[in-house]
């Protein structure tokens, strides 16, 4: 096939942008993919819901208000699904026709990789026609899997499947998790949770969004609005023992109650700051973090191992573990996408397709 010498992308021609709206379309060169590359098609893209200490990464970069450094003319987004058109001269491993996704973390092959080239923030993203590859930082999709799925998966996925499944203590069954929100991640860890025969207490702000954790499988729901003090509702729910894991989303205004609500020497995922930064957790969580043995851990989504892994339990567990979308754009409705996000009516993840 001919390849294509020019790309249609999304950017922000500003540096620090101030704002979603500020995106412009633009044509862009493509050059053929070096040695040990690949050129994809990007056939989808979805928007970053929330990972590590960052709250929907996507709409700070938008807003400028998202730490580090990015190049000139920033291309954003960084969950893409696509088709492999073109391969470098030692590639070996791809071929044209090859369903993919990339890895969020272009340089992190291992747990212990580096973590400087994240897609959408410290090089250009994937909300683009066509982008270049390493051959060695892309995935492949499980077969079972739309494209507008699969996009969902190198962020919100995995930075679920390294919370439960990786670390000190992997999640096991029989276990029982806790997950906060609705949010991508948080949908994926009750998934996971679930496939693996842990059961699931979910909380949310909202009925009809607790309504869609139950049909997923979560076994109770505590609507955290008119129960606040629900680390003691989960107390009560497992009989005065605690959960063995929470993927903790609210960071300092909820890790609290996620300690009191956690069993004796279960752990504690810190994954996010919805909550936003504010003051510090108080002083006296300390003491039950001692006095519990609590296995507190940090997760910053994950690396290539660990995705290929995943998508070995997503194929095993096809009907549990199938992403949920809340609402898929089309690429000429990318700031539409963008302001459905900003909403939180969404529930799962929002797609943008190419």
């Amino acid at each position: 096939m001919t390849l294509p010498t020019t790309t249609r992308q999304y950017l922000y021609p500003q540096a620090k942008p101030d704002s979603f709206e500020a995106l412009v379309v633009q044509e862009a060169a493509v050059s053929p993919p070096k040695a040990n590359e690949v050129l994809v098609k990007t056939r989808a893209v979805s928007l970053q819901t929330i990972i590590a200490f960052i709250q929907f990464r996507d709409l700070m970069i938008a807003g400028g208000r998202y730490r580090g450094t990015f190049p000139p003319n920033l291309v954003p987004c960084s969950d893409m699904a696509g088709e492999v058109i073109a391969v470098g001269d030692d590639v070996t491993e791809w071929k044209v026709g090859d369903r993919v996704c990339a890895s969020f973390l272009q340089d992190k092959m291992h747990n212990d990789s580096p973590t400087e080239q994240a897609l959408g923030g410290a090089v250009h993203g994937v909300l683009t026609e066509y982008r270049t590859f390493p051959a060695q930082a892309i995935v492949a999709i499980p077969d079972h899997l739309s494209y507008e799925e699969a996009s969902t998966l190198p962020c919100a996925a995995l930075t679920a499947y390294n919370a439960l499944l990786s670390g000190y203590a992997p999640l096991k069954a029989g276990d029982t998790v806790l997950v906060q929100g609705t949010g991508g991640t948080s949908i994926f860890a009750l998934q996971f949770a679930v496939a693996s025969g842990a059961t699931v207490i979910a909380t949310s702000s909202s009925d009809e969004k607790l309504k869609i954790a139950t049909k997923l499988g979560a076994k109770h729901v505590i609507n955290y609005k008119t129960t606040p003090n629900w680390g003691a509702e989960v107390l009560k729910l497992t009989n005065g023992v605690g959960v063995d894991h929470i993927l903790e989303v609210g960071g300092n205004t909820t890790l609290s109650q996620s300690i009191a609500a956690v069993r004796q020497g279960g752990s504690i995922t810190i994954i996010g700051l919805l909550g936003g930064v504010g003051d510090l957790p108080p002083p006296d969580i300390i003491v039950p973090c001692i006095s519990k043995q609590i296995i507190i851990r940090g997760v910053f989504v994950g690396s290539v191992v660990q995705f290929k892994n995943m998508n070995k339990l997503i194929s095993a567990n096809i009907q549990a573990t199938r992403p949920v979308i809340d609402k898929v754009f089309g690429f000429d409705e990318a700031k539409a996408a963008y302001a459905h996000l900003k909403s939180q009516a969404h529930v799962g993840k929002v797609v943008i397709k190419i």
